[in-house]
């Protein structure tokens, strides 16, 4: 999963290894030789030249030094800075470094469908963590370019993200969760895996097709419930989307269950009837969360979707299907940031139990992973 984006992360951490590299301190040079520059140059120097640089004060020569050094960091700080790091063992990342691995990661995250705002926020931040930044020698280039990317990328998938199990578990009962999107992208199915989900942590769920108009649409969402053995509720073809749903919400009140899980027509944001029916469910049943459901592979399209959707019902959070045929991450990556709306759950294939929690921490660790 996002195997694209990963190997591309992994190429940005390799080409600012290699600009930024350096030889080793003098001192390392030394202790591996056996020699002292210092010493040969002593030997070569006529005695009267020693015996002068010996009636030298230590205090002249330390102020002789300090002056250099204030001169230096007057003249140009960053070349003092890297070679005052250069001679305690340490390397400074500079803009020169990262310039041509930015300008790469740049085009590999648009090319793997991240959304404009969120690859230039992930850029900026990496080069904020990483510029003028010193490390010992004993670390290493990568660990460092590795830390950077991992507060990144964390940064803009982590948006808004909330304990889905925990609020469940906290809220009255019963929590009713209302599911929107284009036609398509799996939101019947969708529901059908987060009721297994649900059983599986001890929580009883009824289905509602809001999905009136669309022909066979019952029968589907019916097959679903039938086989997980579920109840469901639905009105004939053409009836109140608003009404189904809030006549599930009736149903678990009556029958203690835990959940209502209502489906709704596949929509637009610019078809005007269909988000008016959103608005009317929102005033009859007030539901807990609405969430939105599209398509990994969908790339940027999924993104844009999600905001617009955002923007004219807003949302509660994402569902992304078929996350396991996704390489470019793009739709992982930015739908949080871009919505400030977090992903809850990624579809990560056919059976019911393909539905897996999504953890940013746990995607950011996967796509730094060399394994």
């Amino acid at each position: 999963m996002f195997d694209g984006l990963k190997d591309k992360l992994s190429g940005f951490r390799k080409d600012v290894e290699e600009n930024a590299e350096v030889e080793e301190p003098a001192e390392q040079d030394e202790a591996e030789t056996g020699e002292s520059p210092a010493a040969e140059s002593s030997e070569d120097a006529p005695a009267a030249e020693s015996d002068a640089s010996a009636a030298e004060s230590p205090t002249e020569v330390d102020s002789a030094a300090d002056d250099d050094d204030a001169d230096a960091d007057d003249n140009d700080p960053s070349t003092f800075q890297r070679a005052k790091a250069f001679a305690t063992g340490r390397i400074i990342i500079e803009e020169e470094d990262l310039e041509e691995p930015l300008w790469d990661l740049e085009m590999a995250l648009l090319e793997s469908d991240v959304e404009m705002s969120v690859a230039e926020r992930i850029l900026d931040t990496v080069r904020e963590k990483m510029l003028g930044e010193s490390r010992k020698q004993v670390e290493t280039t990568g660990e460092l370019v590795e830390s950077a990317l991992h507060d990144a990328l964390l940064d803009v998938i982590a948006v808004g993200q909330f304990d889905f199990e925990e609020r469940i578990a906290e809220a009255d009962k019963p929590v009713t969760i209302v599911f929107t999107g284009v036609n398509g992208v799996g939101k019947t199915t969708s529901i059908a895996k987060l009721s297994e989900w649900l059983a599986d942590r001890g929580y009883s769920s009824v289905m509602a097709n809001g999905d009136t108009y669309r022909a066979g649409a019952n029968e589907q969402i019916q097959e679903h419930a039938d086989r997980l053995d579920r109840e469901l509720i639905s009105h004939d073809q053409g009836g109140d989307p608003a009404a189904v749903i809030y006549d599930g919400v009736e149903y678990a009140e009556a029958n203690d269950i835990d959940v209502v899980l209502g489906d709704t027509a596949g929509r637009l944001h610019t078809s005007d009837d269909l988000m008016a029916q959103l608005e009317k469910i929102d005033r009859v049943v007030a539901p807990d969360m609405t969430l939105f459901v599209d398509e990994a592979v969908a790339g940027q399209d999924a993104v844009n979707r999600a905001k617009e959707f955002n923007d004219a019902a807003e949302i509660d959070g994402a569902v992304l299907t078929k996350a396991d045929a996704d390489s470019s991450g793009g739709a992982a990556i930015s739908v949080a940031y871009v919505t400030g709306k977090p992903i809850l759950f990624l579809g990560t294939g056919q059976g019911y139990d393909d539905l897996t929690l999504f953890d940013p921490e746990e995607l950011v660790e996967s796509l730094l992973s060399e394994n």
